[in-house]
């Protein structure tokens, strides 16, 4: 079977090798035919090491496709089915599950300590459990949600993640009030689905703030009322709030420096969402008079900070509305054997999002 493999931690490039199985199957497990998968810069996260991740692994984590064998015991899809990989199931059954909060479920954190592909040289963990970056994937049934018929595999991968998280980010953590101002740092392909997702609430203003500018125009087709760059922030704080700062504000890179500039652009009792994904080492440093005096609440958002399966659904119900554009979203698209092309395509921001088709 082929697959793209990180043999290292910190290495930039995948190997694509003809000599991996996935392995796994069994009781309670399903067996995937990948048929698209998403570049998220999750995956680039975890190869560089930013994001714990055991290796060598298979990244890749957004993806869909179909089923091709089910384990004993599995009944919620059967074979043919068409599904969504979930890199974070809910067990039903832990306390956080209980509580209604499982985006919080550690389950499918468990999963990425289990390798689940193997070559002749020994075994090759899949990233966050699953490794969409293969042609076949063994999870656990409760990652692989049926989708409808009329759902491309391509549209499919891209609710597996980057589209749940930001629409999440504005629909369910930050709920925001219709007639309000946003800003959001960071366009790239949950950026943009935060910004749809600001515009699906009502926001009045959205001010999409990123350094590329292909990222800034696409940002405005896709519902945010200005673009700027970094640098142009304060003149659009100015502009839109009269200095003093937005009600909501979505930090979508991952980094304690653009926390802060998020922190500060949010008006004082207003509302900072986290919503990239960063490394343990990168501290946000506040202190205790602003935090105290400043009352502006923050809030993380994993993974859209919601029932995952229900958000699902939400998404394409918009979708088939018209009410998101998600094909919109894919701007590349590759086969698998030039997915080093893709991993270029996301560094350099020319892409929101690349399709690999395995």
């Amino acid at each position: 079977m082929r697959a793209a493999v990180l043999h290292e931690i910190g290495q930039d490039k995948l190997e694509v090798l003809d000599d991996v199985e996935a392995t796994g199957f069994g009781p309670g497990r399903v067996r995937i035919r990948v048929r698209a998968t998403g570049l998220c810069h999750s995956d680039l996260s975890a190869m560089s090491g930013v994001l714990p991740q055991p290796g060598p692994f298979v990244p890749g984590h957004e993806g869909a496709g179909e089923i091709l064998e089910v384990g004993e015991g599995v009944s919620r899809v059967k074979q043919g089915d068409r599904v969504v990989v979930c890199w974070l199931p809910a067990c039903g059954a832990c306390p956080a599950c209980r509580r209604g909060q499982t985006e919080l479920c550690l389950a499918g954190f468990m999963n990425a300590g289990t390798p689940n592909f193997r070559r002749p040289g020994g075994d090759v963990f899949g990233f966050a459990g699953t490794g969409t970056f293969a042609e076949e994937v063994v999870v656990d049934a409760g990652c692989a949600v049926p989708i409808p018929d009329d759902v491309p595999f391509d549209i499919a991968a891209l609710i597996g993640c980057g589209v749940t998280t930001g629409l999440g980010a504005a629909l369910n953590t930050a709920d925001l009030e219709a007639g309000s101002s946003v800003a959001v740092i960071g366009c790239g392909g949950v950026g943009i689905s935060a910004i749809q997702g600001a515009r699906l609430k009502g926001a009045a203003e959205i001010v999409a703030v990123d350094p590329v500018a292909s990222r800034r125009e696409a940002a405005l087709r896709f519902g945010a009322t200005r673009a700027v760059s970094p640098d142009e922030l304060p003149d659009a704080k100015q502009q839109v709030t009269g200095g003093e700062g937005f009600d909501y504000v979505f930090e979508v890179v991952g980094k304690s420096a653009t926390a802060r500039t998020a922190y500060e652009n949010t008006r004082r009792g207003g509302t900072l969402v986290i919503v990239g994904a960063g490394a343990m080492d990168d501290f946000l440093q506040l202190n205790m008079f602003e935090l105290f005096f400043d009352e502006k609440r923050i809030l993380p958002s994993l993974y859209g900070g919601g029932d995952v399966l229900r958000s699902y659904e939400r998404t394409i119900a918009l979708w088939r509305a018209g009410r998101i554009d998600l094909e919109g979203l894919i701007t590349h698209r590759v086969p698998l054997t030039e997915i080093n092309e893709a991993l270029d395509q996301m560094r350099t921001g020319t892409a929101l999002r690349t399709c690999i088709e395995t």
